[in-house]
């Protein structure tokens, strides 16, 4: 028996008929948020396009800054390494997230870890480190 998987969509669209829309066409199936972002940095999104597309060619990492941005099709199956304020943090473009932006796959803030205190940090502490 061959199991038949289920072809991935985004709004009733497949990954090839997304990637040949143009960024502005793109515009209309995401939500009015993302649209308006979109819509205001169509050109920064294209310019981001091309240059990934150079560095992939040269066989380089494609890094940025540009949190803010937000995912196109054209950018689905790209590896990018976007700065979260410490370090660049990889991630792969799947068609789920498209419409979403860069910095909401490279966490900026890390989850507190709370553990015993240290030495210095109560005074039954300081007593005991100076023997």
């Amino acid at each position: 028996m061959e199991l038949k998987r289920k072809e991935q969509t985004y709004k009733g669209k497949t990954i090839e008929e997304l990637q040949k829309l143009e960024v502005r066409e793109f515009a209309e199936l995401v939500s009015s948020r993302q649209k308006r972002t979109i819509l205001r940095n169509f050109q920064e999104i294209e310019e981001f396009i091309n240059r990934a597309k150079k560095t992939l060619k040269n066989g380089r990492k494609i890094r940025t800054h540009k949190r803010h941005l937000v995912i196109v099709p054209q950018l689905v199956g790209m590896k990018l390494h976007v700065y979260n304020g410490h370090v660049f943090v990889p991630f792969e473009v799947t068609l789920d997230m498209l419409g979403h932006r860069f910095g909401e796959f490279s966490v900026t803030r890390v989850k507190a870890k709370h553990t015993k205190t240290g030495v210095g940090a109560t005074k039954g502490s300081k007593a005991k480190s100076k023997k």
